[in-house]
C-alpha cells in the first residue's frame, strides 16, 4: 500500500521541485505533529490562516454544532441561513459605518476578483491601479494586479488596463484619474517583505481616490483579524476604503473570504446584469460558523492587546550580526538576512530542529514570522532561540 508521501508525489499537483514534505498528523495550538511523534513550532500559521492556533476548542465547537444541522444548501446569496447573516453582521460591526454589506466567497483570490468587479460595475470605469511588489493571488485577474513580472509574464495576456505606481510614492498618486475605478493596496504589504505604508501617504491617497471617484479597496487578506494588532490594519492610519477585502485568518482554519462594501455600492451588483458576481460555496455555513466564532476569539480572549507586546518580545530576542533589519506591523514580521542563500540555510536547520517558517514570494532575503497571535512567550522564547541555533550553525562571523 502506497503511503500519504508517496500518494503526494505521484497524484498531487505540485508546484515546485521542492515541496517542504512534512508529513502532519495531526495539530493543536502553535505546533504541528508528524506520524512518529515529531513536533513543528508553527510560526507562520499556514501563512496567516491560523490566527487563534490550530484546532481551537471554540471553532471546533461551532464547526460540529453546523455539522450537526446542515451543510451546503444552495449557491450564494439565494436561501437564508444563519451563520453568513450572523457572521455578515458581526464583520460589520468592526468596521467603520456604512461598511455593512458581505459578499462571502471561498477564498483572497476570488476576494480580490469580486471587489474588482464592484468597483467597475459601480463606476462604470476599466482602469484598475495597484503597486510595485503587491500581491493580491493567483487567479487571472488578481495575478494582473501583483507587481512582480516574474511571476507573470508565462500567463500573459492577462487583465488589460492595469497600472501600477510605486509604494509610498507621492508624485505617483497624479497618475489615479478620472478613468480610475479603483487603486487596489497590501494595507501592509505581505508578499514585499512587510513594507508598511506611512500614515500620511495614505491619508493622501485616500484623499486621491475621492478627488476623482475612484474607490479605494484595501486588501486585508493578511493583515486582517488581528495580524497587526488592531481587528483591521486600516484602523491605524486613521483612513476609511470604499471595499475591504478578507480571507486567511478569518475562518480559524477553515476556507473563507469576503469582500466588503457599502450598501449603495455593492447593489450594484444586483442589476444590469443581475447575478453580477456568482459563487456556489461562498457563504459556505460550516466555514462561516468557524469564522464567527473566529471573530469572537479574537475579541473575547483579549488576543488584539497581546500581539504589540509579543510582537516586542520576537525583536528583542531575536539579535544576531547576520540580521540586518527586523520590520512588522503587530505579528506581521520579516528578519532579513544578506541573501536567500544565507536564509534559506537558516530556515532548513530550523525546520530539522522543529520550527516551520519561510520567505517571502517577492523578498526571499527575509524570513517571515506570522505565529498564531495565541502564542505564549514561553513559546516565542522557544522559537527564537531555534531560530539563533539555526543561524549559529549557518553562518560565522
Amino acid at each position: 500500500m502506497l503511503s500519504a508521501r508517496q500518494l503526494f508525489l505521484q497524484h498531487q499537483a505540485q508546484t515546485t521541485d521542492f515541496p517542504l514534505l512534512l508529513e502532519v498528523e495531526r495539530a493543536e495550538g502553535v505546533y504541528m505533529y508528524g506520524p512518529a511523534g515529531e513536533r513543528f513550532l508553527d510560526l507562520i500559521s499556514g501563512i496567516g490562516v491560523s490566527n487563534v492556533g490550530h484546532r481551537h476548542p471554540k471553532v471546533l465547537q461551532a464547526i460540529q454544532e453546523q455539522l450537526d444541522k446542515y451543510l451546503h444548501l444552495m449557491v450564494y446569496g439565494e436561501i437564508v441561513q444563519a451563520p453568513p447573516a450572523q457572521l455578515a453582521r458581526a464583520l460589520s460591526q468592526t468596521l467603520p459605518p456604512g461598511l455593512d454589506n458581505v459578499y462571502f466567497v471561498s477564498s483572497g483570490s476570488e476576494a480580490v476578483e469580486g471587489a474588482c468587479k464592484l468597483a467597475k460595475r459601480f463606476t462604470g470605469r476599466s482602469e484598475l491601479i495597484a503597486f510595485n511588489n503587491a500581491y493580491h493571488g493567483s487567479t487571472q485577474g488578481s495575478l494582473s494586479l501583483n507587481g512582480s513580472e516574474s511571476f507573470k509574464r508565462a500567463f500573459r495576456p492577462l487583465l488589460p488596463d492595469v497600472r501600477h505606481i510605486r509604494h509610498n510614492a507621492e508624485q505617483d498618486l497624479e497618475q489615479i484619474s478620472n478613468r480610475t475605478a479603483a487603486v487596489i493596496l497590501e494595507t501592509v504589504q505581505g508578499e514585499a517583505g512587510v513594507r508598511v505604508p506611512q500614515k500620511e501617504y495614505l491619508q493622501k491617497l485616500r484623499k486621491r481616490c475621492t478627488e476623482v471617484g475612484a474607490l479605494l479597496i484595501l486588501d486585508e487578506i493578511q493583515s486582517g483579524f488581528g495580524r497587526t494588532g488592531t481587528f483591521w490594519a486600516f484602523e491605524q492610519f486613521e483612513v476609511v476604503p470604499d471595499i475591504v477585502t478578507c480571507a486567511k485568518g478569518m475562518g480559524g482554519g477553515m476556507p473563507i473570504g469576503a469582500f466588503i462594501s457599502r450598501r449603495e455600492i455593492m447593489h450594484s451588483l444586483k442589476n444590469d446584469p443581475m447575478l453580477g458576481h456568482i459563487t456556489t460555496f461562498g457563504g459556505h455555513p460550516v466555514s462561516c460558523a468557524a469564522s464567527l466564532a473566529t471573530l469572537e476569539v479574537i475579541q473575547t480572549e483579549g488576543l488584539l492587546k497581546e500581539v504589540a507586546l509579543k510582537a516586542e518580545q520576537f525583536k528583542q530576542q531575536l539579535v544576531h550580526p547576520a540580521i540586518q533589519e527586523i520590520r512588522n506591523c503587530g505579528l506581521m514580521m520579516a528578519v532579513e538576512f544578506e541573501s536567500f542563500a544565507i536564509l534559506k540555510a537558516v530556515i532548513d536547520t530550523a525546520i530539522l530542529k522543529g520550527l516551520l517558517t519561510d520567505w517571502f514570494l517577492f523578498c526571499d532575503n527575509s524570513m517571515r514570522i506570522a505565529p498564531p497571535l495565541t502564542i505564549t512567550m514561553s513559546e516565542i522564547d522557544e522559537a527564537c532561540s531555534i531560530i539563533l541555533e539555526a543561524i549559529r550553525e549557518n553562518v560565522r562571523y
